[in-house]
Order: structure tokens, then C-alpha cells, then sequence
């Protein structure tokens, strides 16, 4: 398998993995993470509770995590949608 074909493949992977959306009031459509993410997420709340990091922390790294993902997803589905009309 080539390269670019390998690629192909792995970003088409990753729009079916960030196709599912959720309608937020405020924030507008957002992609909802992977299970594993969501278990991240689970965990960074975790240590919070338990005071292990302090919850401002908790809140600025999830939100880090959760801009970067959205804007993976973004770029992702952009490129599967020129490969598709290419």
C-alpha cells in the first residue's frame, strides 16, 4: 500500500470517527469524541474531584483538547470532501 494511499485511508477514518455532532445552545454544533477521548475527559474530571490538579487546570486542558479535536475534524472532513469531488 502506498503512502498517500495509506493517508487516504487513515483520513477517511477520521471523518466517520468525528461525524457524530451534538447541537449545543451556546457553543453551536459540536463533534462528540471517541470513547477513548470521552475517557480522557472522564479522567482529567477524576483528578479534579480529587484534588490532584486543581479544576481551573482541568477545565483549560479539556477545552485545549476539545478545540484541537474539533479543528482536526475540520480539516479532515475538508480534505475527504476535495478528494471526493476530485
Amino acid at each position: 500500500m502506498s503512502t498517500l494511499t495509506r493517508n487516504l485511508s487513515g483520513a477517511h477514518e477520521m471523518i466517520r470517527t468525528y461525524c457524530r455532532r451534538v447541537e449545543i445552545p451556546v457553543l453551536g454544533e459540536v463533534a462528540v469524541p471517541p470513547p477513548d477521548k470521552l475517557a480522557y475527559y472522564a479522567g482529567l474530571g477524576v483528578l479534579a474531584a480529587l484534588q490532584v490538579i486543581e479544576w481551573p487546570l482541568a477545565l483549560v486542558i479539556t477545552a485545549g483538547h476539545l478545540l484541537a479535536d474539533q479543528h482536526l475534524s475540520g480539516v479532515v472532513r475538508g480534505l475527504g470532501e476535495a478528494l471526493q469531488s476530485a
